[in-house]
C-alpha cells in the first residue's frame, strides 16, 4: 500500500463518520470536489461502490460498511500513535541514551541526574561511559558529552562545562607524616599517585601553571593507575598525593577526607561539550536535559586552558 492509498482510506473514514462530503472535506482541509474525486479513485481501485451519494445525502453501501468496520481500529491506532508523538514533542518522556567520557559522567551528569529524573518521571536515562571516540548515531545514542573535538563537524555542540580546574590532593593522614608541598619541585620528596595515559601508555607528567608560565613535573610513587577515580581513591586511602580534576575530588574535599595543596599552581583544562545530530526539532527530553545541565553549571567564561590529559583524543 502506498501513501496515496492510505490518504484515500483516511478520507473514506472521514466521509463515513460524517455522511457529508462538505463536513469531511472541512476536517481534512481539502475541497469537497477534491474529496469526491479521491473517493471515486478509491472505488475504482477496489472495483466496488463504497458510498451511495446524491446531491442531498450520503450513505454507506454494505461493502462500505464492512470496510469501515475493518478500518476503524487501524485508523484509531494511527491517530493514537500520532497523538503519542505529539505528547512526546511537548513533554520529556521515553529513553534518553547518552555516551560520555568518564569525567563528563562524574562532573556533568551525576550532579544533575537525581533532579532531572525527579523533574521528569516519564524519562529513563541510560549512560554509557567510554573514552574511545565512537559514531553515536550508528550506536543508537541521542547525544554524547566530551571534549570539543569529539563532535563531528555536522553535529551541534553545546558547551556544558567551562574550563575544569585541577586539584592536587592528599589525605590528612598522609600530610600528618609529610610536610605539605609549597612548590611543584617539592613533589620530588613525596609519594605521588602516578597516572598512565590511555592514549599511548606513558606515565603522565603533571602540568602546573602560575603567572602564565607552565611547568611539567615527573613524579614518583608506589601506586600507578589509569583511572581517575582510582587515583582519587588512592589519595583518600593515604597512599600519596593525586593530581585530578577538581570536580572528582570535590566530595572528598568537602567531607575532609582530602585536603588541597599547590592550588596557586593548579591549571585549568579545556571544558566539555554535549553534541548531538540535527539542527531542528530537538527532542523534548534531550532539550530538557541540556537546559538543566546549563542551568546547573552556568555559562562559565572561556579562558585559556590546557588540553585535558584524562580524555583520549
Amino acid at each position: 500500500m502506498d501513501r496515496g492509498n492510505l490518504a484515500e482510506l483516511t478520507a473514506f473514514v472521514a466521509v463515513a463518520d460524517r455522511l457529508s462530503f462538505r463536513a469531511a472535506a472541512s476536517q481534512l482541509g481539502i475541497t469537497p470536489s477534491a474529496l469526491s474525486h479521491s473517493m471515486r479513485q478509491l472505488e475504482e481501485h477496489l472495483g466496488m461502490r463504497l458510498l451511495h451519494r446524491t446531491t442531498r445525502s450520503v450513505s454507506l453501501t454494505d461493502a462500505g460498511r464492512r470496510l469501515l468496520d475493518r478500518l476503524r481500529p487501524a485508523i484509531d491506532q494511527i491517530a493514537g500513535a500520532l497523538e503519542d508523538l505529539n505528547q512526546e514533542r511537548q513533554r520529556p518522556m521515553g529513553r534518553l541514551r547518552i555516551y560520555v567520557v568518564h569525567i563528563a559522567g562524574a562532573a556533568v551528569v551525576a550532579p544533575i541526574w537525581e533532579r532531572f529524573l525527579s523533574t521528569y518521571p516519564e524519562v529513563h536515562l541510560e549512560l554509557a561511559v567510554g573514552e574511545a571516540p565512537i559514531d553515536i548515531v550508528a550506536n543508537g545514542f541521542d547525544a554524547g558529552i566530551g571534549p570539543r573535538d569529539r563532535a563531528p563537524a555536522d553535529m551541534i555542540a553545546v558547551r556544558v562545562m567551562g574550563p575544569m580546574k585541577i586539584a592536587v590532593v592528599g589525605a590528612p593522614t598522609y600530610f600528618a607524616k609529610q610536610r605539605r608541598p609549597r612548590t611543584p619541585d617539592d613533589l620530588a620528596r613525596h609519594s605521588c599517585v602516578q597516572y598512565r595515559l590511555a592514549t599511548d601508555g606513558t606515565a603522565f607528567t603533571w602540568p602546573f601553571e602560575r603567572s602564565r608560565k607552565t611547568r611539567r613535573i615527573s613524579v614518583d610513587g608506589r601506586v600507578m593507575v589509569n583511572d581517575p577515580d582510582l587515583a582519587v581513591r588512592a589519595a583518600v586511602d593515604g597512599l600519596g598525593i593525586a593530581y585530578t580534576i577538581e570536580a572528582l575530588a570535590e566530595p572528598f574535599l568537602r567531607s575532609g577526607q582530602l585536603v588541597r595543596v599547590l592550588e596557586d599552581w593548579s591549571p585549568s583544562f579545556e571544558g566539555l561539550f554535549l553534541y548531538y545530530p540535527g539542527h531542528r526539532q530537538v527532542p523534548a527530553t534531550l532539550r530538557a536535559f541540556i537546559d538543566l545541565i546549563r542551568a546547573t553549571h552556568g555559562s562559565a567564561s572561556v579562558r585559556r586552558s590546557l588540553q585535558n590529559p584524562f580524555t583520549k583524543h
